[in-house]
């Protein structure tokens, strides 16, 4: 396991429990306490976590983790998610896609669909993003017509949130927006940890024709700071097979068309 992937475990780690001890955390990873003890250190360096005597605690941002550090949490769900997420556009629209990391397995997928790129008039796809890593993603792979919103940079995130985005989005209009968020739940809605991302969000939402909810199964029933819309304006949800089925049946009976890759 490289340093990356034990940063992203340990982190995790620190997430779900809150405090992670380096004797704990080395058995777990199965290296030895030393090479703990640097990761704990360098990642109190970059402000990520606090140490303690004999280990580490979370620091609040650790609920809401730099997208460098997600990748690899339901990395295989996200790609089932992301390919079906993207078999619901179709050649010639308007897609508005916001950021994370299941967003940016939608926008690979969408990056190799033959009938989406090519130059024949009336079949080029148009993405409006407000996050600069899925504009990346589509420019280096495709030739789609790719608008990005204004705004000021999360580093967490790579979106970009403010007025300035929110003026561009206010005069475009969006066929589909295929957004990520951290949680959906069938009475409370969809929603994001931070009140900038989920305000760009909204707009997106109230600028389109169709809104698709992308999120694997861990993000169902759950709850986050900032709400981004009522249930009742998204048509279908795309997660994955590890869903509970009394969950899914719950968005199903709020209205919602619920695709499990």
């Amino acid at each position: 396991m490289d340093r990356y992937a034990r940063w992203n475990a340990l982190l995790e780690m620190l997430t779900d429990n809150g405090r992670v001890s380096v004797e704990e955390a080395a058995g777990r990873l199965e290296v030895s306490q030393a090479t703990i003890r640097r990761d704990f250190d360098q990642l109190a360096q970059q402000q990520m976590i606090t140490r303690t005597r004999g280990g580490a605690v979370a620091n609040g941002v650790s609920y809401d983790l730099p997208l460098r550090y997600k990748t690899a949490k339901h990395s295989a769900e996200k790609q089932r998610i992301g390919a079906a997420a993207a078999a619901l556009v179709t050649p010639g629209t308007v897609v508005g896609l916001n950021g994370g990391t299941t967003s940016t397995e939608v926008a690979r997928a969408l990056a190799v669909r033959p009938d989406l790129n090519t130059s024949a008039e009336g079949a080029q796809l148009t993405v409006v993003t407000n996050a600069l890593n899925i504009a990346n993603e589509l420019l280096v792979r495709s030739r789609m017509k790719v608008v990005v919103a204004g705004g000021v940079v999360r580093p967490k995130s790579f979106e970009l949130v403010g007025p300035l985005g929110g003026a561009l989005l206010r005069e475009v209009t969006l066929d589909i927006a295929l957004l990520g968020v951290d949680a959906i739940d069938p009475q409370l809605g969809a929603a994001a940890h931070h009140e900038g991302e989920a305000a760009m969000n909204n707009l997106m939402v109230a600028r389109a024709k169709r809104v698709v909810i992308i999120a694997d199964s861990s993000k169902l029933g759950g709850h986050a700071f900032a709400r981004i819309c009522s249930v009742d304006r998204v048509e279908t949800l795309v997660t994955d097979s590890g869903a509970a089925p009394a969950v899914v049946q719950a968005f199903r009976d709020a209205g919602v068309h619920v695709v499990c890759a």
